[in-house]
């Protein structure tokens, strides 16, 4: 496997800021080593209303320079938020079993849109912080009672924007359409985050030359 922190000569720690087991998956699937933190931020204290590119970015950047603020050392922290929009309704996780059923017939035969947001911070003096989001539309099949149900009853749904998410091995078959990037519906845009760091730690090494 490419070793990316190679690759993009970074040279500080990378680390995640996310308890999001996906996030964690995809950036070790492509070739990244990094490390993990938890960043306890209140997402309530960003409003909903916000158009939803701009929603997901703070999140992100909220989450990015809470993880800078717990890693003790040097380092490039990933922050990503992501949230699903239908008719400008914001569809975050599903507080219970009753509000993801109501999300997942609600989405049922329509298409709606998963926005993902993406924040480097970095601890390194003289370099800023970068956001950025990515939008793919997602249409869904029409879904019976049956399914919502058993979905629901899996668990599976409780932890994921708009109460489904595209990977599992049921909710993968309740999209039919898919328009836009396929891993910013799981929660990390790859190709989005990867191109982000390579400017990025440029632009470090041009603040420090």
């Amino acid at each position: 496997m490419i070793r990316l922190n190679h690759l993009l000569r970074i040279p500080y720690p990378l680390v995640l800021a996310s308890t999001s087991p996906r996030r964690s998956a995809l950036l070790a699937q492509v070739g990244f080593t990094f490390s993990l933190v938890a960043p306890d931020v209140d997402e309530t204290t960003v409003s909903t209303l916000l158009p939803p590119d701009e929603y997901v970015k703070r999140l992100a950047l909220m989450k990015a320079e809470r993880g800078a603020e717990l890693f003790n050392h040097d380092a490039i922290v990933i922050g990503s938020d992501t949230t699903v929009v239908l008719d400008g309704e914001v569809l975050n996780k599903p507080i219970d079993e009753a509000d993801a059923r109501r999300m997942l017939r609600t989405l049922s035969g329509r298409t709606h849109v998963v926005h993902t947001g993406i924040a480097l911070v970095s601890k390194a003096p003289g370099v800023a912080h970068r956001v950025a989001s990515r939008a793919t539309s997602v249409t869904f099949r029409d879904l019976s009672d049956e399914e919502i149900h058993a979905y629901v009853a899996s668990g599976s749904p409780l932890d994921k924007a708009g109460a489904y998410g595209i990977q599992d091995d049921f909710g993968a078959v309740f999209v039919s359409h898919v328009e836009g990037c396929y891993y910013t519906i799981v929660g990390l845009p790859l190709e989005l985050l990867y191109t982000m760091l390579r400017s990025f730690v440029l632009e470090m090494k041009n603040a420090t030359a």
